[in-house]
């Protein structure tokens, strides 16, 4: 499935200039990934976005999961619900749709 609105990817499918993202290029991204974003999905996607802007970093899959759960509770920072939401990858996917860039620990 190819993106409806042109905007500049690797090839990997990551936005190559954060600030050309919207929720709609989000969606875009997600079903090209064949997920339907949810509130669920928005709420991990809005906390990786202000985590990066933040903390100018993007954490490894462990410290992602802890930041969850130190902010938005301790059932959304499992593994197990991080992966219903994102079953390929939950950290490097959250980035990808989010519009972040690809985290450094993610192959």
């Amino acid at each position: 499935m190819e993106l409806k609105i042109k905007v500049a990817t690797t090839e990997q499918g990551f936005l190559l200039d954060k600030t050309e993202w919207t929720e709609e290029i989000a969606s875009q991204l997600a079903a090209v990934e064949e997920l339907e974003l949810t509130v669920a999905h928005w709420e991990i996607l809005k906390f990786i976005q202000n985590f990066y802007q933040e903390y100018e970093y993007l954490p490894n899959a462990r410290v992602f999961s802890k930041a969850i759960k130190s902010e938005l509770g301790a059932e959304k920072g499992s593994s197990r619900y991080l992966l219903k939401l994102f079953p390929e990858g939950p950290l490097k996917y959250a980035c990808k749709i989010a519009g972040l860039p690809k985290p450094p620990s993610c192959l």
